[in-house]
């Protein structure tokens, strides 16, 4: 079994990218038995969940945090400041929904504050709430997208600036790993555990780093990056890291690693701060971390959990909050381990009718103590990656056999209710935010694509980035050429002699080879003059900006602390003078011919106090 996998250069990954959220007319393609009408039907019925759960929440939650959706009755559960609420907002907007967006962003700008005795998880008050408001902003304040308000005047990002004033705090440690809890009053309290995830110190590059844009202050996006950092550089010598760390002494508390729990968006956060800032550093540690997960925890098609110095496997287990990594592969451009990998993780889901939050691998059985579904997005966002990328249709078969199982077994009075035991399927009086914010989002864009999209991610005027959370970060001028960076939107390079130097070229292929219903074509380092690449797709453009780049140490002289052997150090190095020397930045301006796809066929419970993953 082939596990190494080679190096992602910048170029590719940005070919990648640029592919995936370009706007290509794509034949639509709907799966055997699902018409376009029924296509249409089912992203209707989302909608229809989405409401269902949101006005039971307004009517019987609000303002507390989440719903109770069994006994109609809300609850606090996080900070105490309408969560729901502000996880749903970019939710509304991507559905139109210019009332109800208006009227909640507006009652939020007059309501709401944060100088509260509250402590919070950094973590989730990050993903949630700072990216909630953010994301919101962002649409609010911008005619372009179509849901602009006339009367709003930066309220939402006043409000960020202050929240994120008060998780600072946080990052007051030796390692720059930021405690997992802060009290938004008082700061951090002396009794604070100095434990935290490695998901939930790694995980807040994207909303930090905006809000420096948005305000012109450094500070939120240093100290996130320092966070990063200080994660990193205490790998061990395979390249993995652990899953919970002292943020004092920097030493690893738990040392098993993985991609799920505790640690899955700490990986996802790396190649999203590359994609959205063009910051090649995150680039540099997410080749280097994914290529140590596809070697040392990956089993054809299953993940593991192996000691972080041995490589030794420890757990023998899927959880579900690995659902996620084939969509971030499909990012990555690492297509076909994607598409094995998703087809097992959907088996659970269709043995059990939803997917624990363990799963055994050894005994092909639930994991004891870990039998429930709190209605994660995870697979469903996979699947919606994967049917974008591949348009195969097993995806839209995928995609409502969960809505049935929803509708049959999660729905409940005035909600959506958290499965306590996905063999006998009782109902737990539980609605998560998230279920609001990503679960049925992605579900409606997966059918919404399939019936012809029409709406602010597919057709709006900027890329959409997704945070950890599904929140809707542009890809706008300001926030991805804020350092002119030689990027995908129009980007340019700083210096003269770079750009008299740049070419154009053209990149035509035969459209009759861009049948390949499994997409080979889409993985590391391949360049549009690859055949595998050109059989992907039938383009027609325009490659400008070649940037040469410096070396890892020469751009960002970074020293790293873990120890490794002067073999491996030596290789190391080597392999990433290689990679840099070969790197440049490579933008697809103009895409003119259509693509002709085939149309034939966070387990919370395990983690420290305070910081489980949302998702």
């Amino acid at each position: 079994m082939e596990k190494a996998v080679k190096m992602l250069k910048p170029s590719s990954i940005l070919c990648v990218f640029v592919l995936i959220f370009s706007a290509i007319s794509v034949d639509r393609a709907v799966a055997e038995g699902v018409t376009p009408d029924e296509a249409k039907q089912l992203r209707d019925e989302v909608r229809e969940m989405f409401y269902h759960a949101f006005d039971g929440y307004m009517e019987h939650a609000f303002p507390l945090d989440e719903l109770r959706p069994l006994t109609c009755t809300g609850e606090d559960t996080l900070g105490g400041y309408a969560l729901t609420l502000i996880d749903s907002l970019d939710t509304l907007a991507l559905f139109g929904d210019r009332e109800r967006f208006a009227a909640s962003v507006e009652w939020i700008g007059k309501n709401l504050h944060f100088d509260i005795n509250k402590t919070v998880s950094v973590f989730e008050t990050t993903i949630r709430i700072l990216g909630g408001l953010l994301s919101a902003h962002l649409i609010a304040s911008d005619y372009a997208t179509g849901m602009g308000i006339p009367s709003y005047d930066n309220q939402l990002l006043h409000l960020a600036e202050d929240l994120a004033h008060r998780l600072l705090p946080a990052f007051d440690t030796p390692t720059g790993i930021p405690f997992g809890s802060v009290n938004l009053l008082h700061g951090v309290d002396e009794n604070e555990s100095k434990i935290t995830s490695t998901a939930g110190g790694g995980t807040l590059t994207l909303e930090f780093g905006i809000l420096s844009i948005l305000t012109n202050n450094p500070v939120f996006q240093q100290v996130t990056k320092n966070a990063v950092r200080g994660i990193w550089a205490r790998r061990s010598k395979l390249n993995l890291v652990g899953a919970h760390i002292n943020v004092f002494t920097g030493e690893w508390t738990q040392k098993d690693a993985g991609i799920g729990t505790s640690i899955d968006s700490f990986y996802e956060y790396l190649l999203k701060a590359y994609l959205l800032f063009g910051d090649e550093e995150y680039l540099f540690i997410f080749q280097e971390a994914y290529k140590a997960a596809m070697h040392y925890l990956y089993n054809d098609p299953w993940y593991v959990e192996v000691n972080m110095n041995s490589a030794v496997i420890v757990w023998p287990l899927f959880n579900s909050l690995q659902a996620f990594w084939p969509g971030l592969q499909v990012l990555a451009g690492d297509i076909d381990p994607a598409i094995r990998t998703h087809a097992a993780f959907f088996s659970v889901w269709k043995k059990y009718g939803f997917t624990p939050e363990g799963f055994n691998l050894a005994t092909l059985s639930v994991q004891h103590g870990q039998k429930s579904y709190p209605l994660r997005p995870e697979l469903m966002e996979s699947t919606y990656w994967l049917y974008k990328a591949t348009r195969d249709t097993r995806y839209l078969d995928a995609g409502r056999e969960m809505v049935a199982s929803l509708q049959y077994g999660a729905r409940c009075p005035c909600g959506y209710c958290h499965i306590s035991d996905v063999v006998s399927h009782k109902q737990e009086d539980h609605m998560e935010s998230f279920f609001l914010a990503e679960t049925v989002k992605y579900l409606w864009l997966l059918f919404d694509l399939a019936a012809g999209s029409d709406n602010l991610v597919e057709n709006g005027p900027y890329k959409y980035i997704f945070s950890t959370e599904g929140h809707l970060l542009p890809a706008t001028p300001q926030i991805s050429l804020v350092n002119e960076h030689c990027s995908y939107f129009g980007a340019f390079c700083k210096n003269d002699d770079i750009r008299k130097r740049s070419r154009i070229s053209d990149i035509s292929v035969d459209p009759q080879e861009a049948n390949n219903t499994l997409h080979e074509s889409w993985v590391p380092n391949r360049f549009p003059s690859d055949p595998l690449y050109r059989n992907f797709i039938s383009v027609s453009g325009v490659i400008k900006g070649l940037c040469p780049g410096l070396t890892h140490g020469q751009k960002f002289g970074v020293s790293y602390l873990a120890a490794t052997d002067t073999d491996n150090e030596d290789e190391l190095t080597k392999q990433q003078e290689s990679n840099v020397a070969q790197s440049y930045s490579l933008l697809v301006t103009n895409i003119a011919n259509d693509s002709q796809p085939n149309d034939n066929k966070n387990s919370d419970d395990a983690q420290e106090p305070n910081q489980g993953n949302s998702e």
